[in-house]
């Protein structure tokens, strides 16, 4: 074919022939083309498969935040089906009158079974967990940043792993979410136990007996401290005889151990004795002994672990460390006490010259952001939230509750109550759940054993000879059942567990958790549920309305009798042994009631004539008006050792019994004014034959005999 002639070669093909140097171009260009379109796809292609690694990393990661999304929701309806199971049970148990089982006890038994669910029922997933060796460090760091292929990831420091269990991590990302930080514990879940039991303080039968509760709650708890302390020491020893001791464990850890487990929490038994109506006196010295128990226990093992001796033995007795860790104890206690005090005066304060009144809704939401915030305040500033928290609660209730409106008044009772029974509820069924999804436990028959019996002898050592020693001064003598009842009732619940939890780093404090964790399940079990049968078998009264007073005849009280010099003579002495109360309650009422609430009488008449201006500005306009009696639910009688006193508005009235006739005397404490027609109305109903008083609608009948 000549160039540039066609041939056809088929039905629809066609060449045209080319010139040669066109021919030549024709070749070389696609093989030239071909080798840079080449060499572009290979650049592309890279660029293609990094973009596609780096999708399927954002989408790897989003899937495993989506799925830890999805853990943590299942991790908290766990915890919330097992409250409302709770609670379910609890109203069966109470519609069949079921007493040997307490609803922290139910919680702690579902706890139990989820438990046992998620450790061996539940899959564990895939190991992703590699260790890494950093010898060149010397300590452990809370926050890490590792550098992975040019990414950086932060890692937090979630505690020691013993060698022997580097194996056996945890890969059960799910047992891994229903362990909950400790702070959790302190922050959010404390708070409002502990200030519901200050805010809803029986204060008529707690002042009553507050030298007993003092007693009971500093001394012995100090004395139940060391003697737990000194006999779990024995016991270290002992095991570390056999070889069953398998790492450090010094007598500050036992002292320590001593601390956490004398925190008493017989809320079973209250919960029983309230249901019942038990003794009041009785009930007052075991909650009294509790609730400041608690914050005893948990500034003294704060003073323990301050405990700092100088040299090179850091365990050994230092006395300057000793007297310095004494000076920690009573500084962080007196000042989380002023800490809460300040705090619910100036809510008080705030109440009263505000008209927060008008709006109920923002009246609750303060209370309740004030009181809370004490325990974080405390906190924050080097205290404990625990005491102030527990003081704010007094102050609140004693105080700010005047300036409340009626329905915040409502509000804050049923609130805090509903908070305390979930949060303490949320706590024993943790404690349940974490009997199989804690991993650090540490059993020791011979600790748990030694434990057991140092808890007991500890409880027998301080209630027994305290209880002789007061008796010495006390007329209503705390008898031999109300003794053995307060040791069998030494029960140890949420503030042990809270405080054992806290620390779980060491292989002393591991072995200690577990240790309490087992002590808890036991004497809420065993010992709550023997509560009602213990009242029985002690012959301890039920039935008592809380608000009334045993009858003369009892030996709880009595309503002394006599005549002439000699009746005048014993009501000095009464008045003489109760004259440091007497004295508070009259500094309250005629100075802190008038400037923290509407009641009380008007600081005009009380404040001297040059402080006029200050009166006027501090008293309110209501305490003008209201001329009844306080308002304040517990404060407006006060029982002394013998003598009964009606306080009214600023007068003190007190009955007396006579041989031949019966006589009402009345004295002013602390007030300027005389004796006003309310009193002459209680005098004429003391002239009848059975003394009746009626404060809101409560009879109160005080028989007095007759001499024949």
């Amino acid at each position: 074919m000549e160039p540039g002639d066609a041939a056809r070669l088929g039905p629809g093909w066609a060449v045209r022939v080319l010139p040669p140097k066109l021919l030549l171009l024709s070749l070389l260009l696609p093989l030239l083309l071909g080798r840079g379109l080449r060499a572009g796809a290979g650049a592309s292609s890279s660029g293609a498969v990094a973009e596609d690694s780096s999708a399927m990393e954002e989408l790897a990661t989003e899937k495993e935040a989506e799925e830890s999304h999805r853990q943590d929701s299942v991790s908290l309806l766990t915890f919330i089906l097992l409250l409302t199971l709770t609670i379910l049970t609890i109203w069966l148990f109470k519609h069949r009158r079921v007493r040997f089982l307490h609803e922290t006890g139910l919680a702690m038994i579902y706890g139990l079974i989820v438990g046992v669910i998620l450790r061996y029922g539940t899959p564990a997933t895939s190991g992703r967990d590699k260790s890494l060796s950093c010898t060149q460090e010397d300590r452990a760091f809370s926050t890490l940043l590792v550098n992975v292929s040019g990414k950086f990831f932060e890692y937090t420091l979630k505690g020691e792993i013993s060698p022997g269990k580097i194996n056996s991590v945890e890969q059960n990302d799910m047992l891994r979410k229903v362990t909950f930080d400790p702070e959790v514990f302190f922050n959010i879940l404390l708070p409002p136990i502990i200030f519901h039991a200050g805010y809803s303080l029986k204060k008529r039968h707690f002042f009553r007996n507050l030298g007993s509760i003092l007693a009971y709650a500093f001394l012995g708890t100090a004395v139940s401290c060391f003697i737990i302390g000194n006999l779990m020491y024995g016991v270290v020893k002992l095991m570390k005889i056999v070889g069953q001791l398998s790492d450090k464990f010094y007598y500050t850890d036992c002292l320590f151990f001593g601390a956490i487990i004398s925190a008493t929490d017989p809320v079973t038994v209250l919960a029983i004795f309230n249901e019942l109506h038990a003794d009041v006196d009785l009930y007052a010295l075991l909650f009294g002994e509790s609730v400041l128990n608690d914050a005893v226990a948990i500034v003294l093992s704060s003073s323990i672990v301050a405990y700092q001796p100088a040299g090179l033995n850091t365990h050994a007795f230092d006395a300057a460390a000793f007297f310095k860790s004494v000076g920690i104890f009573l500084g962080i206690f007196s000042g989380s006490f002023t800490m809460g005090a300040v705090t619910g005066v100036v809510t008080a304060l705030v109440t009263k010259f505000t008209k927060l009144h008008c709006f109920p809704l923002l009246e609750t939401a303060l209370f309740f952001l004030m009181s809370w915030s004490t325990f974080l305040l405390a906190e924050a500033c080097g205290f404990t939230g625990v005491v102030a928290v527990l003081f704010c609660g007094i102050t609140q209730a004693h105080y700010t509750y005047n300036n409340l409106s009626v329905e915040s008044r409502s509000r804050t009772k049923q609130l805090f109550e509903v908070l305390h029974f979930l949060a303490e509820n949320f706590i024993f069924s943790y404690m349940g759940l974490a009997l199989f999804t804690f991993q650090k436990h540490v059993f020791s028959p011979i600790f748990i054993i030694g434990a057991f019996v140092a808890i007991f002898l500890g409880r027998a050592a301080h209630i027994y000879p305290l209880s002789f020693f007061l008796n010495l001064g006390r007329r209503h003598k705390i008898g031999w059942n109300f003794q053995h009842m307060m040791m069998f009732s030494g029960l140890r619940g949420a503030m042990a567990f809270a405080l054992a939890i806290r620390d779980t780093a060491s292989y002393a404090r591991q072995m200690m958790f577990t240790t309490t964790l087992l002590i808890v399940f036991f004497t809420v079990w065993i010992i709550g549920g023997g509560t009602t049968p213990m009242l029985s078998w002690l012959n301890i009264r039920v039935g008592v309305d809380p608000d009334q007073d045993p009858p003369p005849n009892n030996d709880s009280f009595q309503v002394l009798q006599g005549d002439g010099p000699d009746s005048a003579g014993g009501n000095r002495t009464k008045q003489e042994s109760a004259w440091i109360f007497r004295l508070w309650y009259s500094f309250d009422h005629n100075y802190l009631k008038p400037i923290l609430t509407h009641s009380g009488p008007p600081l005009t008449t009380t404040l001297p004539a040059w402080c006029g201006l200050l009166a006027r500005c501090l008293t309110s306009p209501q305490v003008y008006d209201n001329q009844e009696p306080l308002r304040e639910e517990d404060s407006d009688f006060i029982l002394t050792e013998g003598d009964l006193t009606l306080t009214y508005g600023d007068s003190a009235v007190t009955a007396n019994g006579s041989s031949g006739s019966h006589t009402a005397s009345t004295s002013l404490e602390g007030s300027r004014r005389t004796k006003g027609s309310s009193e002459e109305v209680l005098e004429r109903d003391l002239g009848m034959g059975d003394q009746k008083l009626s404060s809101r609608g409560t009879p109160l009948v005080f028989p007095l005999q007759e001499n024949a």
